[in-house]
């Protein structure tokens, strides 16, 4: 106990005892203690003003933390829906099998735990897995017989870039090495080609807050997220709302499954990132800006902090940047610790306030009042970096890439059943036809677009354009041959949705496990037509009553296989029996007491 106590106060106090800081608190005392319990909690409390209860709330909200103590070596294994297609089951039993444990389960001498994990942002290189904070990927079952022989020997993740190699680029650095790589297939004028290091914030200080807004906005640069909103504008609203303080926040934490093309500029273009955030802060008048990084890009997170001070060595952080007087600015890192939901801008802001990631009643918007109830502007990793070219090439140039209302170019992650995954940058108003020939993808069934959250789109629809205005995606685009089931992979997308729902509000909550229930129902063959009309109006139900962007867009792995996929639903659903279809099998259900009795049910 005194050791305890001992620590926590040393790692409170390097946090100013800030309940706000809760995240980076409990962060520090699961990597010291592997879990933060019942004693820790109370100390944080105690050493933070705050009630126990909100301690422990976030204690039991986020996947990397525990009150339970974890193993040293935590082995998290991406059971992503592409991990599945690439084969984590048999890697799966290897690593249960080599281990002597289940998933879930920690060995009896406490040194490994084997978890499951959503995507990790590696789906053009699975399947992958983290082991504490290296990324290990391109899993086979030899591979992961390797590795935990390898960790047996030495239980120090570190020296298994030795066994694995580096990727290339910045993966390779001394303050990364990662065998992770970029696998940058395509590059574009503005993110991914060359790229003259602060020409961006040069020229932004050479002119008034309200003109760099205005060229922003005269560039109709709409947000990357997905939302697709004018960046121009919301950061007119945020510097225009009321109150001394305001903040920009990054959302780099890219958990959307299919997504990896954020990682990517993290790991190559975390210069002109920091620049964009740097512009946005002198744009809204902010001194303060956060990076929220996700926890499964953690490995990034020293070479990151490098990049940051070494910027402020050469005043492009700090006080009176670049020689700009009365600009102050600066920012931190705040790191996730695995929740999907986070994603959504007010579950993150919560989130950077030392809380649960829940989500938050809009009005009031983030411009209006968002972290710590200030203005706050939350743009993603690829809008930031637009923004830096935006003021170096002038918005013209900007708007003069792309297709009508959709300018500039547009980051896709593309994974699945193609023969060259990676990270394409393309112009808007790319057509999927030429997007699948440039990827490699024959026999093609399906293209998931955007995401679980996105939609699925199939053969009819290869001469659509990528743009807000047809098909409007994150990043994420996830290609599915003719080979695959798409009721099981909608399934497959739901389950994750139901796991990721924060729970906060009925229809989120309850309605997915309906959606899940149905699918499930529809995929062991006791399927009705009825039930593509329950999906339907359940889904349709569900978008409507959740009041974040997760429950307003998590039934449409149902919904749009089922309207662009309906054939598939309509083979297998088997019309009543005298109008009743048997839904319960009561064999299966008594199966297993009867082994237990050594009894056997009897046909008649």
């Amino acid at each position: 106990m005194k050791n305890l106590e001992k620590a926590v106060a040393k790692i409170c106090a390097e946090y100013g005892n800030d309940r706000t800081r809760m995240m980076d608190i409990v962060r520090a005392v699961q990597v010291k203690f592997g879990g933060v319990d019942n004693e820790a909690i109370d100390l944080i409390a105690a050493r933070t003003g705050t009630h126990r209860v909100e301690v422990e709330s976030v204690v039991s909200f986020y996947a990397f933390l525990s009150q339970k103590p974890k193993g040293h070596v935590v082995i998290r294994l991406c059971n992503d829906v592409v991990d599945q297609m690439k084969g984590v089951q048999d890697v799966a039993k290897t690593l249960s099998t080599k281990l002597g444990i289940g998933f879930g389960e920690t060995s009896s001498d406490g040194w490994f735990s084997l978890e499951w994990a959503p995507c990790i942002g590696m789906c053009d290189q699975a399947p992958a897995a983290l082991v504490n904070d290296l990324m290990v990927t391109n899993l086979t079952t030899e591979k992961a017989a390797e590795l935990i022989r390898a960790l047996k020997a030495n239980p120090n993740p570190g020296q298994l870039t030795a066994k694995f190699g580096l990727g290339e680029g910045n993966n390779a650095h001394e303050l990364v090495q990662s065998s992770v790589q970029n696998n940058i297939k395509k590059t574009g004028e503005v993110l991914l080609g060359d790229v003259p290091a602060e020409a961006g914030l040069k020229k932004a200080l050479q002119k008034s807050p309200e003109e760099v807004i205005a060229e922003v906005e005269a560039s109709k640069l709409r947000g990357r997220g997905g939302a697709g909103f004018s960046t121009g504008l919301k950061w007119k609203f945020t510097r225009g709302a009321q109150g001394q303080d305001k903040y920009v926040l990054c959302n780099a934490d890219e958990g959307e499954p299919g997504t990896f093309k954020d990682r990517v500029l993290l790991t190559e273009r975390a210069d002109l990132l920091f620049e964009g955030m740097t512009i946005g802060g002198y744009a809204i008048g902010a001194a303060t800006g956060i990076l929220y990084l996700r926890g499964e890009y953690n490995y990034l997170r020293p070479f990151l902090e490098d990049v940051l001070q070494k910027r402020r060595d050469a005043r492009l952080l700090g006080a009176d940047i670049l020689g700009k007087a009365g600009f102050n600015f600066d920012i931190r890192i705040q790191m996730g610790a695995g929740a999907y939901i986070c994603g959504e801008e007010t579950s993150l802001i919560s989130s950077c306030e030392g809380l649960r990631g829940d989500p938050k009643n809009r009005p009031p918007f983030p411009p209006q009042q968002g972290y710590l109830r200030k203005p706050t502007s939350v743009n993603n990793v690829e809008t930031f970096c637009c923004v830096s070219r935006i003021l170096d090439k002038g918005a013209a140039w900007f708007a003069a890439i792309g297709s009508g209302k959709s300018t500039g170019t547009k980051l896709l992650s593309i994974s699945g059943d193609c023969k060259v995954p990676g990270v394409y940058e393309y112009p808007f108003g790319v057509k999927i036809r030429d997007l699948l020939q440039d990827v490699g993808a024959e026999n093609t069934q399906a293209l998931l677009i955007g995401g679980p959250s996105g939609q699925f789109i199939g053969a009819e629809s290869f001469d659509k354009t990528i743009c807000y205005d047809d098909l409007a995606t994150g990043g994420a685009v996830v290609i599915f041959n003719k080979d695959r089931d798409m009721i099981h992979i909608a399934h497959q997308y739901m389950e994750f949705f139901v796991e990721e729902s924060c729970g906060y509000c009925t229809p989120c909550r309850t309605g997915n496990v309906l959606i899940e229930k149905c699918l499930r129902k529809i995929l062991d063959g006791q399927g009705e037509p009825e039930d593509i009309a329950y999906l339907q109006q359940l889904g349709n139900t569900v978008k409507k009553g959740s009041r974040c962007g997760l429950g307003q867009t998590s039934p449409n792995p149902a919904l749009t296989t089922i309207k662009n996929f309906r054939a598939a639903y309509e083979a297998v659903l088997k019309p009543a029996r005298d109008g009743m279809q048997p839904t319960f099998d009561l064999k299966a259900a008594v199966s297993d007491a009867e082994e237990l009795a050594g009894r056997q049910s009897v046909s008649h």
